[in-house]
Parts: C-alpha cells; sequence; structure tokens
C-alpha cells in the first residue's frame, strides 16, 4: 500500500461518530514516485478524500512518499521524522487532534 493509497482510503476507516461536530482541512503534499497531492476534509460527520489541493487548510502535511509510509506503519517515529526533516507539519496541534481518529496513533 502507498501513502496515497492510505490516504485515500481513510474516509472509510474513520467513524462518523469520532468526527461529529468537528470541522477541518489537511493538505498532504507527497514527494515520489507513488506521491501526489491529498486533500481530507472533515465536515458535519464525513471525511472526504479528494486528489488535489482543495479549500483553505488548517494543516498542511510535506513527506516524501517512503518517509511518509514509514511514519504510517509504524517503522519511523513521528517525532524523529518532525526533528530530522523527513516530515513537515504546519500545525502540530491540529494533526495531533485528529491522529487517533484517522488511525495514525
Amino acid at each position: 500500500m502507498t501513502a496515497k493509497e492510505f490516504l485515500m482510503g481513510l474516509p472509510s476507516k474513520v467513524s462518523p461518530q469520532a468526527i461529529e461536530g468537528m470541522e477541518t482541512t489537511f493538505h498532504f503534499d507527497i514527494d515520489g514516485e507513488e506521491g501526489g497531492q491529498i486533500t481530507l476534509q472533515v465536515k458535519d460527520g464525513t471525511c472526504e478524500a479528494s486528489e488535489g489541493l482543495v479549500g483553505d487548510p488548517k494543516c498542511v502535511v510535506k513527506a516524501k512518499d517512503q518517509n511518509l509510509m514509514k511514519v504510517l506503519k509504524g517503522d519511523l517515529n513521528p517525532m524523529m521524522a518532525l526533528l530530522t526533516g523527513k516530515l513537515k507539519i504546519t500545525n502540530q496541534g491540529e494533526m495531533l487532534k485528529y491522529a487517533k481518529i484517522f488511525g495514525l496513533m
């Protein structure tokens, strides 16, 4: 599975009850052969993933496809990835708020 496939499949894994009353937009800018740009939007108890960067993000995540997959699989510590520049997050507080809901922690 690629990072792009993981992100595009995320809405089917998110419980509507877990995101009820929440609203946010994430932009994922993934470099590499299996990368791309993905927007995740949470609004009115729904989560949608779409290709491209849509809307005004509350959080932007940039990484190489291989590094992001290592973080998602648990092979790379997210804090180490941030400290070494392998993962860049513009609003870490927003990511922490949703990381457990998205199954990233």
